[in-house]
């Protein structure tokens, strides 16, 4: 899943994204809402952690703005401010889901799952396509009722390419969604995970459409 917090403050914004990343997930982190509406116009994530009290333009505009330009982006807003009002006010501009500071990491994890798994139309924690069962929760994959040992980079694209089986996947959305901003990523890095994904699970389950990306075929 690919993340992007904007937070300005340096300690919890430096915090949230380097346990994000030991998670498995590849976090982006910007300290202003000026920035982050670049990057979003530009990148794809899978969904947004929003401070309120942002430097500049703050959190609710950044967010009134993203809903304005149709962007449905998942967003969870996490902030000090726990009176009603700021919670209503982020609520019907558009947030997804409401964290106060402090806060414990698994929760907030728990709700980003939540609320992306929403997005992409789905609201148990095991994602299923034919023989391929992807628990999302415990990051744990079984194909034909066999337990198959993945790496995290491995299981981020196997649940991308899930999410969005009947799609057809560019390589360069593929990246974005396994590698953040500094990441060291070779020119094969992909095709290595694709190639380690077919020998694990089967070389029929995820196609190559060349000269475009991969996809895998959405079963019923």
């Amino acid at each position: 899943m690919r993340i992007l917090l904007v937070e300005d403050d340096p300690l919890l914004g430096d915090g949230i994204t380097r346990a994000l990343t030991r998670a498995g997930e590849a976090a982006d982190w910007l300290t202003n809402a000026e920035a982050a509406l670049h990057s979003l116009s530009v990148e794809h994530f899978d969904c947004l952690i929003l401070d309120l009290g942002l430097p500049g333009m703050d959190g609710l505009s950044l967010l009134r703005t993203l809903r304005k330009s149709g962007n449905a982006l998942p967003v969870l807003i996490l902030t000090a401010r726990d009176a009603i009002e700021d919670r209503i006010a982020g609520l019907d501009a558009g947030a997804d889901d409401y964290l106060l500071k402090p806060f414990d990491l698994a929760e907030l994890r728990a709700r980003l799952r939540a609320i992306t798994r929403r997005a992409k139309g789905y609201s148990e924690t095991t994602l299923k396509q034919g023989m391929l069962e992807i628990d999302t929760q415990a990051h744990c994959v079984r194909y034909r009722d066999e337990p198959v040992n993945l790496s995290r980079r491995e299981f981020g694209l196997l649940l991308t390419l899930a999410e969005n089986a009947g799609k057809v996947m560019t390589r360069s959305r593929l990246e974005e969604t396994l590698y953040g901003w500094g990441s060291e990523v070779e020119s094969n890095s992909l095709e290595v995970h694709i190639h380690h994904l077919r020998r694990k699970l089967d070389n029929a389950i995820i196609r190559t459409v060349r000269g475009v990306g991969y996809m895998m075929d959405k079963t019923d």
